[in-house]
């Protein structure tokens, strides 16, 4: 005799497989939704977003040079994807990384310090005749031997570009410091040495100036110092540079973008390098690391933390604040006058958008710039701000600029 509970397990038996095979289905379904999210399969290419002013020049680059407006076609799957990106190429590189062979300089500091850059030769002749040097500075803790300036040192010298690449200090493994101080988000000093060592060597020679991440706050910086720095400089290009190091330490710590995660990651390997050298930095007399402040890297888990605990003290700084504002080549890029390309990705996971918007400003203060020096050109002497007095135009009538 069949009981209920028999009758109650017939009647479910049936359905259950069906269920199952739903479940399956939502799953896939999901994961399939997840992938193409974080993949960004769904995102359409198109051409960059320029923002520059109308001048001469900028009519002959959009004619001569077309990547600068040409739709950006990414590699399938993973090429849409600013995390894959980040991640695939930061650790694995090209498939066949080249190896060019180079001459490594040492420059020593006036505080105790040894710079270190690497030169290259160009292997071809460039397509103007003329003797062009690339002066490239990294990113965050990089040197000559990362792959990706590997790669750009390769095609650059076959370009016919000759390549200086500055290793930054405490950066390379096998390259002990002499003093107790180590890069910093923008101390200029060795990319100083580095370029003024080319100017002397090669007297005929015109440089390039060019800077990725955090390498890029440092050339805008040095550029924008000294208007000494931009002799003979043909022009300066930046990649994926933050501008500002307060705004983009601020924006590190939201999980928007998982750059909260990769400011670990970025934390993670500061802090191995500042203990690879913890014996010079605190060994020194002349140090401005502590027992306690090495306690506090070893607990930190933001570069922010790092900063404060480490970073600002090479150079004195009294608080965080000021030493991302002293640092920071926001400052300084209106006082650059040799053509400057700056370059950004729109999904870059480290950059926040909001960051963007300096170099976009910046565009549209040059322009306005221009137009009041020619608006001052076109004034009577008499009237031009440079020797402007009350009693020096009495007759004349005029309209007031403001902005």
């Amino acid at each position: 005799m069949t009981t209920l509970e028999d009758a109650e397990m017939n009647t479910c038996g049936p359905e259950l497989p069906a269920m199952f095979d739903g479940m399956k289905l939502a799953a896939v379904a999901t994961v399939l939704y997840i992938i193409v999210r974080c993949l960004n399969l769904k995102s359409t290419a198109s051409p960059p977003e320029v923002v520059y002013q109308e001048t001469p020049l900028s009519r002959y680059l959009f004619k001569t040079c077309p990547m600068l407006t040409k739709e950006y076609i990414p590699p399938l799957l993973w090429g849409k994807s600013g995390h894959l990106q980040t991640a695939l190429y930061g650790k694995m590189g090209r498939v066949n990384t080249p190896k060019p062979c180079g001459v490594r300089k040492f420059l020593p500091m006036q505080d105790g310090a040894t710079a270190s850059f690497d030169l290259f030769e160009a292997r071809a002749d460039h397509s103007t005749g003329d003797d062009i040097t690339m002066v490239i500075c990294p990113g965050i803790g990089n040197h000559s031997e990362k792959n990706y300036i590997r790669t750009f040192v390769d095609y650059s010298q076959r370009q016919g570009y000759r390549c200086a690449v500055l290793n930054h200090l405490g950066a390379l493994p096998d390259m002990e410091l002499t003093s107790p101080r180590m890069f910093t988000y923008g101390c200029t000093w060795e990319y100083a040495a580095m370029v003024g060592y080319i100017k002397r060597a090669l007297p005929e020679t015109l440089l390039v100036v060019v800077g990725f991440s955090l390498g890029g706050n440092i050339v805008c910086k040095f550029l924008g110092e000294n208007r000494s720095n931009q002799d003979r400089v043909a022009c300066c290009v930046t990649v994926c540079q933050g501008y500002s190091a307060l705004r983009a330490q601020e924006t590190f710590l939201q999980w928007d973008q998982c750059r909260r995660l990769y400011n670990f990651v970025l934390a993670d390997n500061m802090k191995k390098l500042i203990l690879n050298h913890r014996s010079t930095l605190l060994g020194l007399n002349s140090s401005n690391i502590g027992d306690a402040d090495l306690g506090r890297l070893y607990a930190a888990t933001s570069l922010m933390q790092i900063d404060d605990s480490i970073m600002r003290k090479f150079h004195g700084y009294s608080s965080l604040k000021e030493y991302y504002e002293k640092e920071s080549c926001v400052h300084h890029l209106h006082k650059v006058t040799v053509p400057l390309l700056l370059v950004n990705s729109s999904d870059d996971p480290l950059i926040h958008q909001s960051l963007l918007d300096i170099p976009r400003t910046l565009a549209v203060i040059v322009e306005y710039t221009n137009a009041i020096c020619h608006w001052e050109k076109n004034l009577p002497a008499c009237q031009r701000s440079s020797n402007r007095d009350s009693n020096a135009c009495p007759q004349s009538t005029g309209e007031t600029l403001s902005g």
